[in-house]
């Protein structure tokens, strides 16, 4: 996947999730929902890699459904009034 592509996937994901915090889903269904209402298309293969990356920048969290299904959503953002 080219570079450019997988930054426009990252993008179009966190901007889906900035409209949506609470929302989440699988790959396919963010490649087919998320994404396609943004106009941006994108293969589960190519949602998992942009994924992976939000993932390790810790704007994207993994949880697995009581059935072992993975679904993806926000991560939680830390509490700027709490303190450390």
């Amino acid at each position: 996947m080219q570079d450019r592509h997988l930054e426009e996937l990252m993008e179009a994901i966190e901007a889906y999730l900035a409209c949506h915090p609470e929302a989440v889903d699988s790959e396919e269904g963010i490649a087919r929902w998320w994404l396609r209402s943004r106009g941006v298309e994108a293969t589960a293969d190519e949602v998992h890699a942009a994924l992976q990356q939000l993932i390790a920048f810790r704007a994207v969290r993994v949880t697995h459904t009581p059935d072992g299904r993975r679904v993806f959503g926000a991560a939680a953002r830390p509490d700027p009034d709490r303190p450390h």
